[in-house]
C-alpha cells in the first residue's frame, strides 16, 4: 500500500484536526479486526502473539487491543516478551558477522521458558513474568510479575520473535498478528517516503528522546536491526492469522518537528550520511503538522511521549 504525497498535504491543508482523527479511526477499526479474531479463537487457546520488526508499534498496539477486548467485557493483559531476553553471557551469546553481540537473534530469548507459561496460562495455573533490567543487561526472575487467566481472559505475548518456529511453531493454536509501517508515500509515480524510514525516524527519535541514545548510535544499529528483521522476522510473517499497516498517512509531517534537527547532527564520518541527508530533504516534501495536535491515543505517542499510556 501506498499513500499519496498530494492527497496528505491537500488534507493537511483543508482540515487538520479532521485529517488526525480519520487517520486515527482507521487504525482503531485495524485494531477492531484484530479483537474479532482474537475472540473467535478464544476456545481453542488465550495466547496471542504479536510480531514485527523494531519500530512497528507492537506494544501500543498489544495494549490497544488488550483495551478493546476489555470494552468488550473480556479481560485482557499485554505482557512484553523482551523480559524473556536471557542474561547474556559473553562467552556463549550469538555474534554478528562482525563478532558483536547479537542482540536481534531469537537465541538472546527463552523459548523454552516462553513455551511452558504459554502452557500453564492455558491450564489456567499461574506463571511469574521475570523482569528483565536492561541497564544490567540481566534477568531477575524472583522480582516478577504474576499472572493467571481466569476463564474467557487473554494474555497478548508481543514482541519480535512472537511467530518464530520455536514459539509459535509449538503453540499452532494460539492467536497470531503480525505488524509493520509498510506503506511507502509516493507523488504520483515518484517515491517520496519509504516505509522502511518511517520505522527508522520512529526508533531514532523515540530512542533519542527516551532511552538516551543518541542518533548516530541508533543508526550504528540499524544495519544489525534490519539485518536481524529479514533473518529472524519478516520470514515467520505468513504464520500470521492477521498482517496489518502501522504507517499512520500523517506521522511524517509529525515526525519532521522531531527528526529533522537529530539527523542533521549526524557527523559525516557516519557511513550512513548519505542516506541521512536524503531523509532529511524528503521530510521537506510534507506540510508540517504541530505535534500538539496529535491525540494523546494516537500510536504514534509511542514514540514522541505525551501520551496516555505508560511504556
Amino acid at each position: 500500500m501506498a499513500y499519496q504525497l498530494q492527497e496528505i498535504n491537500k488534507r493537511i491543508r483543508s482540515g487538520v484536526a479532521e485529517f488526525l482523527a480519520e487517520c486515527d479511526q482507521a487504525y482503531a477499526q485495524r485494531v477492531s479486526l484484530a479483537a474479532d479474531r482474537i475472540l473467535s479463537n478464544l476456545e481453542r487457546s488465550p495466547i496471542v502473539l504479536l510480531s514485527g520488526p523494531s519500530g512497528s508499534g507492537k506494544t501500543t498496539t498489544a495494549m490497544k487491543i488488550a483495551e478493546e477486548l476489555r470494552r468488550r467485557g473480556v479481560n485482557s493483559h499485554a505482557v512484553s516478551m523482551d523480559n524473556y531476553f536471557r542474561t547474556i553471557n559473553k562467552k556463549t551469546a550469538p555474534r554478528t558477522p562482525e563478532g558483536d553481540i547479537d542482540y536481534e537473534s531469537p537465541l538472546c530469548l527463552d523459548m523454552d521458558l516462553l513455551d511452558r507459561h504459554f502452557t500453564a496460562l492455558s491450564r489456567g495455573e499461574e506463571i511469574l513474568i521475570p523482569k528483565f533490567e536492561f541497564a544490567r543487561q540481566m534477568r531477575n526472575d524472583t522480582l516478577g510479575t504474576p499472572l493467571k487467566l481466569e476463564k474467557n481472559e487473554i494474555a497478548i505475548f508481543e514482541g519480535i520473535h512472537a511467530l518464530n518456529d520455536d514459539i509459535a511453531g509449538r503453540h499452532p493454536e494460539a492467536t497470531k498478528l503480525y505488524i509493520s509501517a509498510r506503506s511507502n508515500v509516493n507523488e504520483g509515480a515518484a517515491l517520496r517516503f519509504k516505509g522502511t524510514w518511517m520505522r527508522l525516524t520512529r526508533r531514532a527519535v523515540r530512542d533519542y528522546n527516551f532511552r538516551g541514545t543518541g542518533v548516530a548510535e541508533t543508526l550504528d544499529m540499524w544495519a544489525n536491526v534490519r539485518r536481524g528483521e529479514k533473518l529472524y522476522i519478516s520470514p515467520y510473517k505468513n504464520r500470521a492469522d492477521i498482517i496489518f499497516d502501522s504507517a499512520l498517512p500523517y506521522e511524517v509531517s509529525v515526525m519532521r518537528n522531531y527528526a529533522v534537527p537529530i539527523l542533521r547532527s549526524v557527523p559525516e564520518d557516519n557511513e550512513r550520511h548519505d542516506e541521512m541527508l536524503q531523509l532529511v530533504d524528503a521530510f521537506r516534501y510534507f506540510e508540517p503538522i504541530d505535534p500538539a495536535l496529535v491525540a494523546r491515543d494516537s500510536l504514534l505517542r509511542e514514540f514522541i511521549g505525551g501520551g496516555n499510556y505508560h511504556y
